[in-house]
């Protein structure tokens, strides 16, 4: 089987620079690495391929050779796969493995020689009434928040004495480990990044040179967050190491259940049970707001169970915006229950003096009955 052409393997010009060619082939080694796609045997066989046709094009004399005489530059032996990779590869790869898994730690590609950390962020979890919702609040949060150690001013170490360089990193906090034509980049195992090694930790805080205190902070709570709303606080989380900048503080907001109203997006659901005479002669009805006032809905005469009726404006608000939504009153027509001999033979009466027009829907229905049954058609 005859071998593609090396450029149009790696999806370049012959023209190509230096840096394409290692952008290209990066780019597709990538895409086809064995780790990206196991078990296909495809991608396995486009992955060797790409890796001669860079090594090849990526030493000058090889390239020459390759562009002068094509495959046959090197057969009998003179095969790009030799022994060796060249640095240029070996990089490559390198940062391809990077790519492709990151730092092990979990804290990046580069370390910071001086040592310094962010904090961390932190989460914390406040529970608000719908009404804190509607209105708006500032609320007020203690947090456990790691900070400073006053004692050694964030250093770790016990007053009077200082940290020395580690011996393992060289003070970088990290540690290169050459595997191959790999080179893997960890955090180093002595420091712990930190860059330094401390003997005489200082007694206040171990020597991680922070301590926990609780923090009183003020927290504004707009009008209209949802459930699951998050508000950053910046700066307001652990402090760093080694003068390093504070991370922020996240404040996860839940809305609790409301004894009245149900919640969809800005608009409010009530649901009101109604009389079967205030249903069946109108009325009216009082319905709480959450505006701290009462609102008075008219019930029109024969109005049926699950009507609903629309207070425009009386919602929730939009989050940072002036709008606002609607709330929506849903009647459910109460049975009575429990009734009296002569509450009993009064609503017998009713039923004896009803006719199609007072019960349209239930005659309409029963009729349609009548007719299945009877097999006349619709």
């Amino acid at each position: 089987m005859s071998k593609r052409d090396y450029y149009e393997v790696l999806g370049v010009a012959k023209q190509a620079s230096e840096a394409e060619l290692k952008a290209a082939f990066r780019k597709l080694a990538m895409q086809h690495h064995p780790d990206r796609n196991p078990g296909d045997a495809a991608a396995e066989q486009k992955f060797k391929e790409l890796n001669e046709a860079y090594q090849t094009l990526s030493d000058p004399q090889k390239r020459a050779a390759y562009d002068r005489f094509g495959h046959a530059a090197f057969e009998n032996g003179g095969g790009p796969g030799g022994p060796g990779f060249g640095n240029d590869f070996a990089s490559s790869m390198a940062d391809i493995f990077e790519d492709l898994f990151g730092d092990v730690s979990g804290r990046g590609r580069r370390g910071r020689p001086d040592g310094r950390e962010r904090g961390s962020d932190l989460r914390y979890d406040l529970e608000i009434t719908l009404e804190d919702a509607h209105q708006g609040k500032t609320a007020t949060v203690t947090v456990p928040i790691a900070v400073a150690c006053e004692a050694c001013d964030g250093s770790g170490a016990k007053a009077g004495t200082k940290a020395k360089t580690c011996s393992t990193c060289g003070g970088y906090g990290r540690v290169r480990a050459q595997q191959g034509f790999f080179a893997i980049e960890r955090t180093c195992p002595s420091c712990q990044g930190r860059g330094e090694m401390i003997d005489d930790p200082c007694r206040s805080c171990g020597g991680q040179g922070r301590v926990t205190k609780d923090r009183t902070l003020s927290v504004n709570i707009p009008k209209g967050v949802e459930d699951g709303t998050r508000i950053r606080l910046s700066g307001e989380g652990e402090s760093g190491r080694k003068g390093g900048p504070s991370g922020d503080l996240y404040i996860f907001l839940s809305v609790k259940a409301h004894r009245f109203f149900q919640r969809d997006g800005a608009d409010l659901y009530c649901r009101v049970p109604i009389s079967m005479v205030t249903a069946a002669l109108g009325g009216e009805i009082e319905i709480p707001t959450l505006e701290s006032e009462q609102k008075i809905v008219a019930i029109p005469e024969g109005t049926q169970s699950g009507k609903q009726f629309r207070l425009r404006g009386k919602g929730m608000p939009v989050l940072r915006s002036r709008d606002m939504g609607d709330l929506y009153v849903q009647v459910s027509v109460e049975t009575p229950q429990k009734l009296t001999p002569r509450q009993k033979e009064l609503l017998r009466e009713f039923e004896a003096a009803s006719s199609r027009e007072t019960q349209p829907e239930s005659a309409s229905f029963f009729a349609k009955v009548k007719d299945f049954f009877s097999g006349s058609p619709d």
